[in-house]
Parts: C-alpha cells; sequence; structure tokens
C-alpha cells in the first residue's frame, strides 16, 4: 500500500587498474568455484556462502560484484537475499511481531504550531537475540505510512511489508536493530503532516539521536526507504555536524528537495498544485482529541504555495520551498556516507534526484556508492513488479530481466556492516549503471567524467522532416527533426541537452523536447524528455525577461538523465511541443517560433564502451522473467 502512494571487496586501487585485472579475477573464480563444489560434494558443507545456509560463522564471504553470478543465488522468489544467513534470532517481545513501541519526545519551536513545544515521534524496535553487554546498530525507516488510517496499514509495531520485513529477515540475524519511525502528523506520532517540513525534520532528527544513545546500541544508525521513506534519510542528513550518530544513509528513489519533485525549469507537473492536501490532507486526522494538532501554519499555507508555484515557476514569497530543499545542508554538514539507488524510469521521483547528486556526494567529500537501474518507481528486486511495471517502446521493457538484482540486499548486509560497526572492507565507491538495453557497467561518476560531446544543429544535422517552426500551445503542435542514419553504435549517458532559440509573441511560453530512436522501419522509442518555462531559459529558479516578437533567448533545456545504446543504422529524432508526459500546460500560453541553426543544437554526452568495465548479475530464475526470454 505505502509503495503505491508515493509512488566485493573493491581493493584500493581505482577502476582503471581494476579494469585490466577484472579477467584474470573471473578467471581465478571460476577456478574457485569449481574447487569449493567438488570439496562440497566431497564433505557435504559449501561453507554456508549459498544463499540458504543456516551454518553458524564468524563472518561472511563477500563476492565482488562481477563475480558473483558465479554463485548460487536464490533467483526464483520474489525478493533478493543475502548470500549468507545470520545467526542472531529475533529477540521475542510481548507482541506476536516481537517489537516495542516507544515514544520519542522532541522540542518544536513555537512558530510551528499545532503540538509545539511538545513534539512526540511515534517509533516501533526490533533487537537480535545478542548475548548481554553486546551493542548493536540500528536501521531505521522513516516515513508517514506506518499506522496511518488513510493508506489502512496496519499498527507501527507490524513490520512493513514494502521492506522492514526483508530487513528483519536477512539484515538483522546478522546482529543489527530494526525501526519503523512516523513522521509528525502520521500514525501515533502528533503535530501536523507538515510535508517535509521543519517539523518533520526536526521529529526525524529527535528519532536518529533516541536510537543512537539506546543502551542497547553501539550508537550507529543508518536510514534507508523508498519514495517518501527515501526522502527523510536526507533530511535526517542535514543534522550531521549536530551529532554523528547517523553513520550512513540508503535514499531509495528519494527527494532532495519537495519542489524539485515537482516543479522542472518553472514547469509544473499536473499533481503538483494539489499534492499537499489532495494527497497528504488527511493524513493525522483519525477522529480523536489530537486533530486540532493538524491545524498549522505551513499545513495551510502548502495548497497555495502550490499555486503560486505553478503560476509564477518559482518561490517569490516566504521560505516554504527553501525550508524543504536539503541536499545544500547535507553537503554542508554530514559525515555520514550515502547509498543511492534510483530508477532511471521513475515516473513518480525523476532520475534528476539522483544523477548528478551522486556526483556532488563524491566531490563534497562523501563516500557514496549509487545503483540506476532500467526500473522505475520502485526497488531493485521484485521480479513480478518489475515486469508489470516495465514497458516496451524504451519504458523499461528492453532491459528486463537483466534489471532484476537479486543481490541488492547482499550490498546492503556488506555495507550497513562497514559503516554501521566498521566490518570488513569498505565496500567500492562506484556507481552500477544499466543502459536502456538491460547492459550492468561500473562508472567512477555519473554522469561520467570523460564523455565526448557530439553536438548537431537543427536544420543542419538534425533534418526538420515534419511540422513547422511554430509550437503552439495546444500541446499537439509543434516541429520534429530528425538525425541521418548512424554509422556506429552510439553510447550516450546522463544528461543531454537540447538548446534552442527561440522568439515568442509574449514573455511566456514552455517547450516540451521528446526524444527518440527510431529504426529503418519508423518504429520508435523513448529515451528522454525536457520541458522548461521559458521564463526560465537560462536555467535555474531566476526569471528571465526579455522583449517579445524583436527578441530571441535561447531555451537552454537538459532532458532527464538517461543511458541509452543507439543502433547503428538508427535515427536520433527530436519533437518540441507546448507540453507532454504528465506536466500541465504553461501559465502563460504563447506562440513560440524556433530558429534553426547554430543558437539550436541537440548535445549528446557519449562514451567509448571499451573502456569501460561491465559485468552480468546473478541471472533471475523467476518464471516472470524466464517467460521475458
Amino acid at each position: 500500500m505505502a509503495d503505491e502512494v508515493f509512488e566485493a571487496e573493491l581493493l584500493d586501487f581505482g577502476l582503471s587498474r581494476l579494469r585490466s585485472r577484472v579477467t584474470i579475477y573471473a578467471g581465478i573464480g571460476v577456478v574457485c568455484l569449481i574447487l569449493i563444489l567438488i570439496f562440497a560434494s566431497w564433505s557435504g558443507v559449501f561453507f554456508g556462502i549459498i544463499a540458504g545456509s543456516e551454518e553458524e560463522s564468524s563472518g561472511y564471504q563477500r563476492v565482488p560484484v562481477w563475480e558473483r553470478n558465479l554463485y548460487d543465488y536464490q533467483t526464483i522468489g520474489e525478493n533478493g537475499t543475502v548470500m549468507e544467513f545470520g545467526s542472531y534470532e529475533l529477540l521475542p517481545t510481548e507482541n506476536e511481531w516481537s517489537s516495542t513501541h516507544h515514544f520519542v519526545e522532541y522540542d518544536l519551536p513555537i512558530e510551528e504550531g499545532g503540538a509545539a513545544p511538545n513534539g512526540l515521534i511515534s517509533l516501533a524496535i526490533w533487537l537480535p537475540n545478542v548475548p548481554e553487554g553486546v551493542k548493536v546498530p540500528v536501521i531505521a525507516e522513516s516515513g508517514p505510512y506506518f499506522q496511518e488510517p488513510s493508506v489502512n496499514t496496519p499498527t507501527i509495531e507490524v513490520p512493513g511489508s514494502w521492506l522492514g520485513q526483508m530487513i528483519i529477515d536477512q539484515i538483522l540475524p546478522h546482529g543489527f536493530a530494526f525501526a519503523q519511525i512516523s513522521v509528525s502528523g502520521t500514525g501515533r506520532s502528533n503535530h501536523c503532516m507538515d510535508l517535509m517540513g521543519n517539523a518533520e525534520q526536526l521529529g526525524n532528527d529527535a528519532a536518529v539521536r533516541w536510537l543512537g544513545e539506546q543502551e542497547w546500541s553501539n550508537g550507529a544508525v543508518g536510514l534507508i526507504g523508498k519514495s517518501y521513506d527515501g526522502s527523510t534519510p536526507w533530511q535526517a542528513a542535514m543534522f550531521g555536524s549536530e551529532h554523528d550518530y547517523l553513520k550512513t544513509i540508503v535514499p531509495i528513489s528519494g527527494l532532495i528537495g519537495v519542489k524539485e519533485l515537482m516543479w522542472r525549469n518553472g514547469s509544473s507537473e499536473a499533481r503538483a498544485p494539489i499534492m499537499h492536501n489532495g494527497v497528504y490532507g488527511s493524513y493525522g486526522i483519525d477522529g480523536n482529541e489530537e486533530d486540532y494538532q493538524n491545524i498549522c501554519p505551513d499545513y495551510l499555507i502548502g495548497p497555495g504555495t502550490g499555486m503560486s508555484a505553478y503560476i509564477f515557476g518559482s518561490e517569490v514569497a516566504g521560505t516554504y520551498w527553501e525550508e524543504r530543499f536539503f541536499l545544500d545542508r547535507v553537503l554542508e554538514n554530514y559525515q555520514g556516507s550515502v547509498y543511492l539507488i534510483q530508477g532511471m524510469h521513475d515516473w513518480n521521483v525523476d532520475p534528476h534526484m539522483a544523477v548528478p547528486t551522486i556526483n556532488l556526494l563524491i566531490d563534497h567529500g562523501i563516500e557514496a556508492r549509487g545503483l540506476f537501474g532500467q526500473w522505475d518507481h520502485d526497488y531493485p528486486d521484485r521480479p513480478t513488479y518489475l515486469d508489470d511495471r516495465s514497458e516496451l517502446g524504451g519504458r523499461g521493457g528492453e532491459a528486463f530481466p537483466e534489471m532484476v538484482r537479486y543481490d541488492w540486499m547482499q550490498d546492503m548486509l556488506e555495507w550497513f556492516d562497514y559503516y554501521l560497526r566498521d566490518n570488513g572492507e569498505q565496500p567500492g565507491q562506484w556507481i552500477e549503471i544499466q543502459s536502456n538495453q538491460g547492459s550492468w557497467r561500473i562508472e567512477e561518476r555519473y554522469p561520467p567524467s570523460d564523455i565526448e560531446v557530439v553536438s548537431w544543429a537543427l536544420g543542419e544535422e538534425m533534418e526538420l522532416i515534419d511540422g513547422g517552426l511554430t509550437v503552439l500551445p495546444d500541446a499537439s503542435t509543434g516541429p520534429t527533426w530528425e538525425s541521418s542514419p548512424l554509422e556506429n553504435d552510439l553510447f550516450i549517458a546522463g544528461i543531454p541537452r537540447i538548446h534552442v532559440e527561440v522568439s515568442t509573441t509574449t514573455v511566456g511560453g514552455q517547450l516540451y523536447a521528446l526524444m527518440e530512436e527510431c529504426d529503418t522501419s519508423g518504429n520508435c522509442i523513448h529515451l528522454g524528455h525536457a520541458i522548461m518555462d521559458l521564463r526560465y531559459h537560462e536555467g535555474g529558479d531566476q526569471i528571465q525577461s526579455w522583449t517579445p516578437v524583436f527578441e530571441t533567448i535561447v531555451a537552454k533545456m537538459e532532458f532527464m538523465p538517461m543511458d541509452v545504446e543507439v543502433s547503428a543504422g538508427n535515427t536520433i529524432r527530436v519533437s518540441l511541443y507546448s507540453t507532454g508526459e504528465d506536466y500541465l500546460p504553461a501559465s502563460t500560453s504563447t506562440i513560440v517560433t524556433i530558429h534553426e541553426g547554430a543558437g539550436s543544437t541537440l548535445q549528446l554526452d557519449t562514451f567509448n564502451p571499451e573502456e569501460r568495465l561491465y559485468f552480468s548479475p546473478p541471472m533471475c530464475m523467476h518464471e516472470r522473467c524466464s517467460a521475458s526470454e
């Protein structure tokens, strides 16, 4: 239910040396695997490295990602698995779910209204049954969906079926605690549904501090979650300089800022004006005497800011959106690590939340890793969901079933083991990226640092094949250009751009760009899209002005991040309209005239695949994967 709402060791040498050694490692891996199998058949023991083994051991074997396909992973179920299950059982409690419930008190600034100054956060905890005196790290998920009547979820003491149960079953037995946290105004937490504002941020910080200070805790906390629950880790990381309990975060399709979810270059998604009260307006209202606490200033202001952002494209008064942008404070304050997971076809939380965010983290000295696959708003495993939600035609379907990552829970175990209790070698600091055709490779940065820019001018290398040079505000009228058939395969990575020189009849207007790959039969698949309110033609949040009719401007549009392989003989097609996808028409409608030539170019960031480390993850043997072959 919650998922529907918001909706191996790498040694200290770099990737350049790794590429030269991976073949050797793979060969060694095969030989070792054969020897292990021979010995296992003789002794009846497989050392517990195969998923499903119950052998106790002091540790577990870590296998590089490029060798995991050699091992007998369990790849027929609905979820990924760790390679070796831990030896600790779940500590029993008085309820049937082996959990305990707690309230965390924190100070709310009086200007927040609602329950201020007496904030109260509800959370539940699951502990491993470790020997007396052994302290354990905590993995936590914080979000609005626990015990929330609006989405009909059970009490917070019940493990979340979308993620919590997986962590309890697979990670907790290795000696980790797990916690579920209700953000302010949801579940049993008081105050109002603040939609990621200051009250919610303070509550998440208070919960992290409380978890790190318990007598059973080793003082190390990690936050993980998807969608809304993938945004709360960013919130908690903003307080990094004030305490050091939060050691790592794993945002899965999470927000670096709320406005960034629904507005792109001043253009507004259809849901944006009503996102606040339209989606989350009923959260926290359950008919008890505390419902009055939902009358908070920001709760009342939210809908108005949504509509004003549609009209003006950005923040024109107050600090509502500034308060709900997290990344700048994370970069300034956070002292921990980040494992960033993102679907490159996510329709809910667009991949620009992760790209180029991953490079900003690296540049600020934050230890970071990325896992970017061709799924949409989902987890990296779960073949049924990934199949159901992946469409042919450039919407992820071409990458199925290779997109299914049954080994991602193993990554989580190794990541938390190192960053929450300093056990084992440091996990690799890289980005695993999947192309639209399903291939996986490793990059040191993403977008890569060694790209070569290919630039084609509209009306020259890109030939006008349909429509005139006028874009009417009717969402369907506009020009289409196409390249010549490619002489060689083209590999595009990162954030392509289209700069369009235009003139308008008034100050305003909007452009939507669609990029496709087309074969010799005229069949086209989606590669990516871009959109821009022309008042923001330079990019960013600053409104520009110009003299309509007489003055031209250049709309510097960026496509959503993509990683695509375009086959030789095929063409690249670009079309312009006034709107598309799920975006609203411009609030300042006007007629836009396109000017071809040197001022209007398609810019593609390309790379040489021969200089990359490609690998194959464990093969999905689920019935959905078999059926797709």
